[in-house]
């Protein structure tokens, strides 16, 4: 595991592209469903190197699910991308129903997740995803943060079966940990003893950001990667607030029905401690380059640092 915080080599997209190419190549079930983007995802040479593999329904994201729905009864183990609002805010009935409610395996990817949208603006940029995905019944939601475990949840919501939903951003994300990293609990990528700073996504290297510049102040940070919104890993969290007595959650998403209300959901009926937010409050998403949004919405380090500064006064 690596905290050096410089950007991977290789970028989200091209992470689903070969993984997705590995998958198919030895399991026909495995089918890509792309809705126009396979541009922006890496995938179009996929289409000549898996024939029958690869299927662009165009800009249908709704219809995308019906045809997952169809091919999941048959077997197949179709994975499914668009942006994150395309496949949440517009086909979140026919994921609910055709996908959820009929109990049948898909993994969805949203991409260009919060403020990595960047340049196609407030409609594209998805901040109410996961809200709206933790909703459906038995579904498993995650927000990658780093390559390598974008890869590894990729393979694993495929051998696991059932309903799954990644959101990530495309281009290249902060290396975090090593090739060859497991995930099956949440990350402490940081040991502290004075608060709890749980991140996902883009946020986790924030967090550990904001560590480094509390160290200096005396406040000891444990920064988790709660990359599973859920199952939420309540015992890795519980853990870790008996023994700092506060938390903050850092994510790229609304601070309504994410990681931050998750977490408080968990703590309130097992173990009640001062908590604040961080996130996107009652805004909607604009044109603008990351760091302009980050700052904009307060998704940064030094709003992280702030708000534990305020929480221990």
């Amino acid at each position: 595991m690596t905290h050096i915080l410089e950007k991977d080599q290789i970028e989200m997209r091209q992470v689903y592209a070969d993984t997705i190419r590995k998958l198919a190549a030895s399991d026909s079930n495995v089918i890509a469903l792309e809705a126009d983007l396979s541009s922006s995802m890496s995938t179009g040479s996929l289409k000549n190197e898996l024939p029958g593999q690869y299927v662009n329904v165009g800009i249908m994201e709704a219809n995308m699910m019906g045809v997952a729905a169809g091919l999941s009864i048959l077997g197949r183990k179709p994975f499914i991308h668009s942006f994150g609002q395309f496949v949440t805010r517009r086909a979140f009935d026919q994921v609910f129903v055709s996908l959820g409610y009929a109990q049948l395996s898909a993994v969805i990817v949203g991409s260009d997740a919060g403020v990595s949208a960047e340049h196609n603006g407030g409609t594209h940029m998805t901040f109410e995803d996961i809200a709206l995905m933790r909703e459906i019944p038995n579904v498993h939601v995650y927000e990658a943060s780093d390559a390598t475990q974008f890869g590894w949840l990729l393979e694993n919501s495929y051998q696991k079966g059932g309903l799954h939903y990644i959101r990530t951003i495309r281009k290249n994300a902060t290396r975090l940990y090593d090739e060859g990293t497991t995930f099956d609990n949440a990350k402490v990528l940081t040991t502290g003893s004075d608060i709890t700073i749980c991140a996902t996504g883009i946020m986790v290297t924030e967090a550990l950001k904001a560590a480094q510049i509390l160290k200096t102040e005396g406040i000891s940070a444990e920064v988790i990667d709660m990359f599973s919104i859920k199952p939420l890993d309540g015992a890795t969290l519980l853990q870790s607030v008996q023994k700092t007595g506060c938390v903050i959650t850092a994510e790229n998403h609304n601070i309504n029905g994410g990681l931050g209300s998750a977490v408080a959901e968990f703590l309130g009926e097992n173990h009640p401690v001062p908590l604040q937010r961080i996130g996107v409050r009652e805004q909607f998403g604009q044109v603008g380059l990351m760091p302009y949004l980050q700052e904009f919405y307060g998704l940064t380090a030094a709003n992280i640092v702030t708000t534990a500064q305020n929480l221990k006064a």
